[in-house]
């Protein structure tokens, strides 16, 4: 089981991480080196702004890093300590939806509690993944 586990979390994670690779495409920038492509003086400040919705998204983006870097590594630990499969997929569906819906409220944005909500679902599954490993392997 534990080779399927792994083969799980490779899936799951493999959608959470293609997450931090969307980006927004909107022509703003934040440091005027990166305006020259645009145009040169008065036609290049226009991009050199801050922008709310790459702001947001931005916001988005690091607390995704925060949230599934240790998803990552407790996750790649929880697999190999052979636990039930079942047990293991559901751990890593809850935690790729928690983070993908997550997401679509910060974007949207939709109202609190929501983002709360999915945040702590989120961070509940990778603190019970690492409870079960500590536990099971502990003996705690």
């Amino acid at each position: 089981f534990a080779c399927l586990v792994s083969l799980c979390h490779t899936g799951w994670s493999t959608v959470v991480r293609s997450q931090l690779t969307a980006a927004s495409t909107s022509p703003v920038f934040a440091n005027p080196e990166d305006c020259v492509t645009f145009g040169k003086g008065e036609n290049a400040k226009k991009y050199l702004r801050t922008d709310d919705r790459v702001e947001r998204v931005r916001r988005a983006h690091l607390n995704d890093l925060e949230n599934i870097v240790p998803f990552l590594g407790i996750g790649l630990l929880y697999s190999l300590s052979g636990p039930d499969l079942s047990t293991a997929i559901l751990h890593f569906r809850l935690f790729v939806g928690a983070r993908i819906y997550h997401t679509i409220s910060y974007l949207t944005p939709l109202p609190q509690p929501n983002r709360a909500l999915s945040f702590f679902i989120g961070y509940g599954v990778t603190l019970s993944m690492a409870y079960r490993l500590l536990k099971n392997k502990l003996y705690l």
